[in-house]
C-alpha cells in the first residue's frame, strides 16, 4: 500500500475536514496565547489569589455548557451541524468582546458563561460535521493528524507569549497579562469567521456511516472466553460508547480539578516567571501531539483501547509523582510526561466513537463528550479550588484526589479491549 505524504493527503481531503484543520489552528493558535495559563493567573489576582473564585468561574462555563449542549446536538442531528456553527460564531464574538472591554471579575462570569453557550453550540456540531466528512475505519490517522495540528498550534501560543512577556514584562501582573491576552484574542475571532463557511452538503455520503460490525468482528472470532464472549454482535456496539464516554467522563472530572490551577502551583510552589510556565506549557503541547502519533502507530499493532489504557495509567502514575513536590528538574519532566500522555489517548478515543456511532446519532454523543469535557470539567474544577483553599494552598491534596479519580476513569478501558479490534486501515498494514 502506498504511503502518502502529509501534504498530499491533506489535498485530497474532504472540504469540511480542510476547514476544521484551518479553524482548529487558528483557534488553538488563539487560545493557546490568551486562554490557558494566561487566563487562569488573570482571573487570579483579578480575585485577590483566590483560587476559589477561580475554580467558580469554570463552573459557569460548565453549567451554561450543560444546559445547552444536549438540546445542541439534537438541533444538530435534526437541522443541520452547519446552522448551528454559525449560531455559535455569534455567540463566541460575544464573549471574547466582553473579556476584552471588562475589568472585573463580574465581567469575567458574563464571558466564560457565554464561552460555555459557545461549547456547547460549537462542539457537538463541529465534531459531527467532521467525522461525517471523514470515511470510517481509517479514522485513527486522520484523528491524530488533528490532534497533532491542535497540540502544535496550542503549543506555539505560549511560546509566542515569551518574546511578549519580554516586550511587555516577565512578571504576573494584569496589565501585563490583559496585552498579552489581546494577542491571541485577536486570532480567535478570525477562527470565529470561518466557522461560517461549514456546509452539510459537502459532507461525505455512506463512506462515512458507522461500521459497528467491522469494528467488533475480529474480536467476535478471537475471543471465545470472558464476558466479551456472551456478548451479542448488537450488545457489544451499544456497550463500547457507554465505555468509552463513561471513561471520558470520570477522567474528565479529574482533569477538572487540576489543569487549572497548574499556573498557579508554578508560582506558589516554585516561584516561576511568566515566560517559564510558557516553556513549560509550549513544551507539553508539543509533546501532546507527537505522542498522539506515536499511540496511533502503536495501536494498528497493540489495538486502540489497550494504547489508551497504557498511556493514560502511565500519566496517572506521574502525577502521583508530583505529590511529593520534587525539585524542579524533575517536576518539569513529570508534568510534561502526564500531560502529553493523558491528551494524548484522545483522538484513539474519538475514532473508536465515531466508528461506532450512526451518523444520525453523532451529534448526540459528541454532546455527551462534551459535557464530559465540559460540565463535569468545569464542576470539578470549583471542587479542585477547594481542594486547594485559598490560604496555604495545598495543591499535594488536589493532585492525590485527582490521580485517584484518574484510576478509577481508567477501569472502563479494561472492559473496552476484548470488545473493539484493529482498525481497517491496521488489518490491512498486517495483512
Amino acid at each position: 500500500m502506498e504511503k502518502q505524504s502529509f501534504g498530499t493527503t491533506i489535498r485530497s481531503l474532504n472540504y469540511n475536514v480542510k476547514l476544521v484543520f484551518l479553524y482548529s489552528v487558528l483557534q488553538s493558535f488563539g487560545r493557546g496565547i490568551w486562554m490557558g495559563n494566561v487566563l487562569s493567573m488573570f482571573i487570579l489576582i483579578l480575585a485577590n489569589n483566590s483560587y476559589t473564585t477561580l475554580g467558580w468561574t469554570s463552573f459557569a462555563t460548565g453549567i451554561v455548557l450543560t444546559i445547552f449542549v444536549f438540546p445542541a446536538g439534537l438541533f444538530a442531528d435534526k437541522y443541520g451541524r452547519d446552522k448551528l456553527l454559525k449560531i455559535a460564531s455569534v455567540i463566541g464574538l460575544a464573549s471574547i468582546i466582553i473579556i476584552i472591554v471588562g475589568n472585573s471579575i463580574v465581567f469575567i462570569f458574563i464571558s466564560l458563561s457565554l464561552w460555555g453557550l459557545f461549547q456547547a453550540l460549537n462542539r457537538p456540531s463541529l465534531e459531527s460535521i467532521f467525522a461525517d466528512s471523514v470515511e470510517s475505519g481509517r479514522r485513527s490517522k486522520i484523528y491524530s493528524w488533528l490532534h497533532l495540528t491542535r497540540n502544535f498550534a496550542m503549543a506555539a501560543g505560549p511560546f509566542v507569549n515569551i518574546p511578549l512577556f519580554i516586550m511587555f514584562g516577565d512578571s504576573w501582573e494584569l496589565s501585563i497579562l490583559k496585552s498579552v491576552m489581546f494577542v491571541g484574542i485577536v486570532l480567535s475571532l478570525v477562527s470565529i469567521i470561518i466557522m461560517l463557511f461549514f456546509k452539510d452538503k459537502r459532507s461525505l455520503g455512506t463512506t462515512s456511516e458507522s461500521i459497528e460490525e467491522e469494528i467488533t468482528e475480529i474480536v467476535e472470532e478471537k475471543n471465545t472466553n470472558g464476558y466479551a464472549s456472551k456478548l451479542s454482535q448488537d450488545q457489544k456496539r451499544k456497550l463500547i460508547p457507554y465505555l468509552l464516554v463513561g471513561s471520558n467522563v470520570i477522567v474528565g472530572v479529574g482533569a477538572g480539578m487540576t489543569i487549572k490551577y497548574f499556573p498557579g502551583f508554578f508560582a506558589e510552589i516554585y516561584h516561576l516567571s511568566p515566560i517559564w510556565v510558557q516553556l513549560i506549557m509550549g513544551t507539553t503541547s508539543v509533546m501532546t501531539g507527537v505522542l498522539s502519533m506515536v499511540a496511533q502507530k502503536f495501536s494498528l499493532k497493540r489495538g486502540r483501547a489497550v494504547i489508551i489504557f497504557v498511556v493514560q495509567l502511565t500519566a496517572t502514575l506521574c502525577l502521583f509523582g508530583l505529590v511529593f513536590y520534587p525539585r524542579l528538574s524533575i517536576m518539569i519532566p513529570l508534568f510534561i510526561v502526564r500531560g502529553s500522555l493523558m491528551n494524548a489517548a484522545q483522538p484513539l478515543s474519538r475514532s473508536i466513537l465515531m466508528d461506532v456511532v450512526p451518523k444520525k446519532n453523532r451529534g448526540k454523543w459528541n454532546s455527551l463528550e462534551t459535557l464530559a469535557w465540559g460540565f463535569f470539567w468545569n464542576f470539578s474544577a470549583a471542587i479542585g479550588g477547594y481542594l486547594i483553599g485559598d490560604e496555604d494552598p495545598n495543591f499535594r491534596l488536589n493532585f492525590i484526589v485527582t490521580a485517584s479519580v484518574y484510576v478509577i476513569g481508567i477501569i472502563p478501558i479494561l472492559f473496552l479491549i476484548p470488545l473493539v479490534s484493529k482498525e481497517r486501515s491496521a488489518k490491512k498494514v498486517l495483512s
